[in-house]
């Protein structure tokens, strides 16, 4: 399937060079000349397009306002948006990635980046909604579930289990996206000790997955488990992550961070603690993280 994308842009030549360079590349391209241009169109269309590429000095909407409109509605929660901009400034940077830019590029950007950047937003948003169509099929029987562990290894388990634990959290939606990105870095940044900057470079040459399967068949990494722990009790589920790995330094992670903006990685921790969970917190040396999540009434309150 083409992907739609929707440029957004009050620079008519910005606006053409853009769509020339991305149809090209095989993408479906519209264009609106400001926000509120873009909102009537995504409004018309909620599931028409697959990723927006959004200046922020606009008239009549400008694109901070109209991100702010677009992360308000939940219509839009996997609606990957770009911020393309001259505004390069650290706190500029840091408004539109806590406002759920899922990147921001300066301009010029060169052509190399921003079809990497898409690419990966892409895959990112792909993801998400193949784990939300897959959740809630065992939540009901799951809702009486009080304590449970579990250990597992790889990728394919990470994903199984982020499912489970969303099912079990009684909030599979808002929920499943978090559990997965903090399995996969148990198991990553962890057990296979990928750094973040190894991690930069092999999503830009696309060998990712292909460097995390080799590590699991290495000697040195494949007896390494992840141990997690489910429990539920006076009305909150809490779910404790620990690696076998040296730990990281996690503090600069838990918020969103215009020195790492340019970076194809970085910001799912951030993510997770700002909208999956009511709370997360990193122990020790980073090798253990807990969140929790408040169970809807009624949730979770069958005897053991």
């Amino acid at each position: 399937m083409t992907e739609r994308l929707l440029i957004v842009d009050d620079d008519e030549f910005v606006r053409a060079l853009m769509e020339e360079m991305l149809g090209l590349c095989g993408y479906d391209v519209s264009t609106a000349e400001d926000g509120r241009a873009a909102w009537e169109a995504i409004d018309a269309a909620p599931t028409r397009y697959d990723l927006m590429l959004l200046d922020k000095q606009m008239p009549r909407l400008d694109g901070i306002s109209l991100l702010r409109q677009i992360r308000a509605d939940q219509r839009f929660l996997d609606l990957p948006v770009i911020m393309l901009t001259a505004d390069a400034r650290p706190e500029d940077i840091s408004q539109g990635l806590a406002e759920g830019a899922h990147h921001y590029l300066t301009k010029p950007s060169t052509e190399d980046i921003l079809k990497t950047v898409i690419r990966g937003a892409l895959a990112d948003v792909r993801q998400k909604r193949e784990l939300r169509a897959l959740v809630g099929h065992h939540a009901g029987t799951l809702g009486l579930l009080c304590r449970a562990e579990f250990a597992y290894r790889s990728l394919a388990e990470a994903k199984d289990l982020a499912l489970l634990l969303a099912d079990a959290s009684m909030d599979p939606a808002r929920t499943v996206v978090g559990y997965s990105e903090l399995l996969v870095n148990a198991v990553e940044h962890g057990n296979l000790g990928i750094s973040y900057a190894d991690k930069s470079r092999l999503l830009g040459e696309g060998r990712w997955v292909e460097e995390v399967e080799a590590r699991l068949r290495d000697p040195d990494y494949a007896g390494k488990k992840v141990r997690v722990t489910l429990e539920k009790s006076g009305g909150s589920s809490r779910v404790t992550i620990r690696d076998e790995g040296a730990g990281f330094d996690w503090q600069s992670y838990l918020e969103f961070s215009p020195e790492r903006a340019f970076d194809l990685n970085g910001r799912g921790i951030a993510m997770s603690r700002a909208v999956s969970f009511d709370s997360l917190e990193y122990l020790g040396n980073g090798n253990t993280v807990v969140t929790a999540v408040t169970l809807p009434s009624g949730g979770g309150k069958t005897a053991a």
